[in-house]
Order: structure tokens, then C-alpha cells, then sequence
């Protein structure tokens, strides 16, 4: 059964990206290695203030379409153009939670609030207008998150921790500062291990996000355009992102509202108008399979095993035909073994393996966008592997064709313990590259690969050739390779 999908936002105001890499953030750098963190340059357009960054981050719209153009929020049009936990909540009825200190955000103070119709909502206001009360009004906050997150159901939260700017306004970004993002990380930890204490955490697949709206000046503040101001970050990590990723082209604010919903498998409707989409990663390497998926050789290896069946004396049924899709030689011949009485499995194997040989030597056509990723892999990609369940004389006679040049290393069937569907294959893959499994990118075209691949701990893209293969957390379906393509080539994009 599928894991189901689930989303957690963290929002730390104020912090500089310069910061984080001076003063230890265990928690968040948890978050970044499990899949990215990036800067992210505010828009020029919007003013480095709350209010409109925000308002931009939870709404995937820029500052022109939600209209709020400074902490106070008149004359916003965040009606039309609401926040993901209010849009998830009215229009699909899905559970939503928001947990903020900062008035605007969920009271009508100052115009808002900008967070109008979750589900389900915590707010604990500062005593005072001091760093002291905003700490202590995070942890209440975070307090009554993590109850909510450890034993309700919301699909999507919003967290958000004011401190840290509040104390960069009063006391600059010194030590006093750097103190106080430390602390915002233990709270980050306290909300992570809320997650992993669900009762159903197990059956969850959940993609966090943690963001900042801006920076500050080094003496504090910020509402200007310096580079201190108007750079901010965003860290995410979930199933669908490999460990250790990059972004394929520069990160916006107005992309975490859509990575929310894309996180939820949640296609956003036209009418939205949102004006950021999921963000694109490459991984730190790619492992590909090699029949079906780059070169159309499925046909030809159930042509090859139905007619070693027929010279058995077994007619081959269309399902079973599907289920020997991805499996290795020695795999189907054991199978065959049962249905074609005296034969033994070594002779059909052998059978299997030369039969298949001749048909991949003789003719062995590309799929769509295979020459384009091998050329990008070779010259300008990730390290890549091809991992094959076909017999080492399969691989490289169709390695004369393709070219090896793209790979840092291949596997055959029979030079791991097991073959597909085991992860072996790919666990020997990616060892060989000298990176954790978590860290790659599979692609693969049948059941048994993807099974694999996912028994490996690797993310898998599907491209089925000829079973059909249904979306899942850790597992997107495309119909070609070209969508590869088409997402590391907007790497240089805006």
C-alpha cells in the first residue's frame, strides 16, 4: 500500500544565509542533507519586509497579484489568491494546521489575517515587543505543534518562529542573534521528532520545508535591497527528492507554495495562476536500467522467451509474458524449469541468453530522449551507471551501440549476490560510485526494477515501457525520457 503523503512548513524569520553556515543548525542541516538548501534571492520586485515575503512564500504568487506590500496587510488580495493551508482546506477539505506568534499572520491585526481559513490553528501572542517574550512565545508555539503534529492528522502545516528576526531588530545580528537561530533549529528538532513519534508515521511519507522571508543588516533591519537583505534560503527534503541534491535552476519564494502541493501529489488548476511550480533537482547520480528503458528491448526479450517456451512445449500467456518483463535470464529460466517438464534450467537459460543476444545484436532501437541523457550524462550531468538484469555478452553488445562513455560503471545479471527485483544490482551501483542509495536517481521501465530500486532506498523515475506503473511517494511516472530533459535543462532559468 502507498504511503500517504503529508507536508510540514517551517517558517524561521529573519535569518541570514551567512549565519547558518557560522553557528551549528544540526536540525536543519538534517532537512539539507536529505535533499537541498538554496538561496533564494527575494524578488526585486517585492519590498525585503514580513509582510510581503511571506505573504509571497504561502500564497505562490508575487507581490503584484496577493498585494501586500509591507507588514500591514490593507488592501491585500489574499481572497483570491489565498495560502495553501487555506486553499487545501476549502477547496479540497483537506485537514490543515497553522501555528504562528505574529499577529498578521492569523488575526485581523494589521490587516490580516494573512493565514485566513486552516483547519486548525494555534497562535500565542508576545507579551512584550523583546527578544525574551518572542522566545518564549516560540515555545509555547512549538509547544502546542508538537502535540497537534504527534497526535492529529493535518496533511499540511505551517510553523512559523519570529525570534530570531525580532531579536536581530533589537540587538543586531551578533551573538544574540546567532544564539537565538540556534535555538529556532532545537525548536526545528523538537517538530521533526514530533513526526517521527506519530503512531502512523510509518505509513507517512512526508516532505518538510524550512524557510526564511529575508535577511538583515549586520547592525539589524532590513527593508532595503543589499545583498544581506534580499537573500533568503530554503531547505526541503521528502520522498521525492534524492539525498544531497541541487536545484536545477535558482529557487523563489513563490516555489514553496506549489512544492507543497506537489508534495501532495496536487496538481494546481490553471485558475490559480500560481506564479511558482515544484522545483526541479538533479541527484548526485543517476542509475539506469538498460532494456526497455533506453533501448526498446522488451519486445524482443518476450519474443525471445516465448519462443524458447514454445520449443519446451509451453505456450506463453500474455500475463505471463508480463511478469518475466525486468527479470534476469537465469530468473526466467528457473520459472520456465516448472512449466517445460525435462528441460533443466541451465539448458534454458543458455537457450534464453543466446536467443535474446541475437535478437538485441541484430536490432536493439533507442527509446525517445535515450542519445539526448547520455550525451547531457557524458558531458554535463551526474555521475551514472547502467544496471542491467541481462547477461554481461547482453550488455555489451548493446554498449557497442549505445556507447559507454556515460557510465562510470555497469552491472550485469550474476555479478551481484541476487538480481532484480533484490536491490542488489543497485546497491553494487551505487556503492561503486561511492555514494549512499538515498543519493540516486533510478530510472527504470518495469515492475521488477522498480521493485529494486526500491527495496534499495533509491528514488526512481518510471518511464514504463510495456506494464503500466502508478505514481507513489519516492516514485514519479513520466511517459519518456525527454522529462529529464526538460527539467536539469532549466537549470540556468529564472
Amino acid at each position: 500500500m502507498s504511503r500517504i503523503r503529508r507536508v510540514l512548513v517551517v517558517g524561521i524569520d529573519g535569518v541570514r544565509l551567512d549565519t547558518l553556515r557560522r553557528v551549528p543548525t544540526p536540525h536543519l542541516d538534517a532537512v539539507a542533507d536529505a535533499g537541498f538548501l538554496s538561496p533564494v534571492a527575494v524578488a526585486e520586485t517585492t519590498p525585503t519586509m514580513s509582510g510581503p515575503c511571506w505573504a509571497t512564500i504561502l500564497t505562490g504568487v508575487d507581490v503584484t497579484k496577493h498585494g501586500v506590500w509591507s507588514n500591514d496587510f490593507s488592501g491585500h488580495r489574499l481572497g483570491v489568491f489565498p495560502d495553501f493551508a487555506t486553499r487545501l482546506a476549502r477547496q479540497d477539505g483537506r485537514r490543515t494546521y497553522v501555528a504562528a506568534a505574529w499577529e498578521p499572520l492569523v488575526t485581523v491585526a494589521d490587516g490580516g489575517p494573512m493565514l485566513r481559513r486552516p483547519t486548525r490553528l494555534t497562535h500565542h501572542a508576545p507579551a512584550a515587543d523583546t527578544p525574551a517574550a518572542w522566545e518564549e512565545a516560540d515555545a509555547a508555539i512549538v509547544r502546542d505543534a508538537v502535540a497537534v503534529l504527534t497526535h492529529e492528522d493535518p496533511e499540511a502545516s505551517f510553523v512559523y518562529l519570529g525570534a530570531p528576526d525580532e531579536t536581530a531588530h533589537h540587538l543586531g545580528c551578533g551573538d544574540a542573534y546567532e544564539t537565538s537561530v540556534e535555538t529556532a533549529d532545537r525548536r526545528l528538532g523538537d517538530l521533526l521528532t514530533a513526526l517521527r513519534s506519530r503512531p502512523s508515521y510509518a505509513t507517512e511519507a512526508w516532505t518538510v520545508l524550512v524557510v526564511t522571508d529575508h535577511g538583515h543588516r549586520d547592525e539589524g533591519g532590513h527593508g532595503g535591497g543589499s545583498p544581506d537583505e534580499r537573500t533568503a534560503w530554503l531547505a526541503c527534503a521528502g520522498p521525492d527528492i534524492t539525498a544531497g541534491a541541487r536545484p536545477a535552476r535558482p529557487v523563489r519564494h513563490v516555489d514553496v507554495a506549489a512544492q507543497v502541493y506537489a508534495a501532495l501529489d496536487r496538481t494546481p488548476d490553471s485558475h490559480w495562476t500560481l506564479d511558482g511550480a515544484r522545483i526541479p533537482t538533479v541527484p548526485r547520480a543517476v542509475l539506469l536500467d538498460m532494456d526497455g528503458t533506453l533501448v526498446d528491448t522488451e519486445p524482443l526479450w518476450l519474443e525471445a522467451t516465448r519462443s524458447v517456451a514454445a520449443a519446451h512445449g509451453h505456450t506463453l500467456t500474455e500475463a505471463e509474458g508480463a511478469s518475466v518483463l525486468g527479470r534476469s535470464c537465469a530468473d526466467t529460466a528457473a520459472w520456465l524449469d516448472g512449466h517445460c517438464p525435462d528441460s533443466g534450467a541451465d539448458v534454458l537459460e543458455a537457450e534464453l541468453e543466446e536467443t535474446f543476444l541475437a535478437a538485441v545484436e541484430a536490432d536493439a532501437p533507442l527509446r525517445p530522449g535515450a542519445r539526448a541523457l547520455l550525451d547531457l550524462l557524458e558531458h554535463d550531468g551526474p555521475p551514472a551507471a547502467l544496471v542491467s538484469a541481462s547477461p554481461r555478452r547482453v550488455v555489451d553488445a548493446v554498449l557497442r551501440t549505445l556507447g559507454g562513455e556515460a557510465f562510470r560503471t555497469t552491472v550485469a545479471d550474476g555479478e551481484s549476490d541476487r538480481s532484480k527485483p533484490h536491490p542488489d544490482p543497485y546497491l553494487m551501483a551505487a556503492a561503486r560510485l561511492g555514494l549512499p542509495p538515498e543519493a540516486c536517481l533510478v530510472v527504470e521501465d518495469s515492475p521488477t526494477g522498480i521493485a529494486a530500486a526500491e527495496a534499495a532506498g533509491c528514488r526512481v523515475l518510471a518511464v514504463p515501457s510495456s506494464a503500466p506503473i502508478e505514481p507513489a511517494p519516492g516514485r514519479r511516472v513520466r511517459f519518456d525520457l525527454t522529462s529529464l530533459l526538460h527539467e536539469w535543462a532549466q537549470r540556468e532559468s529564472v
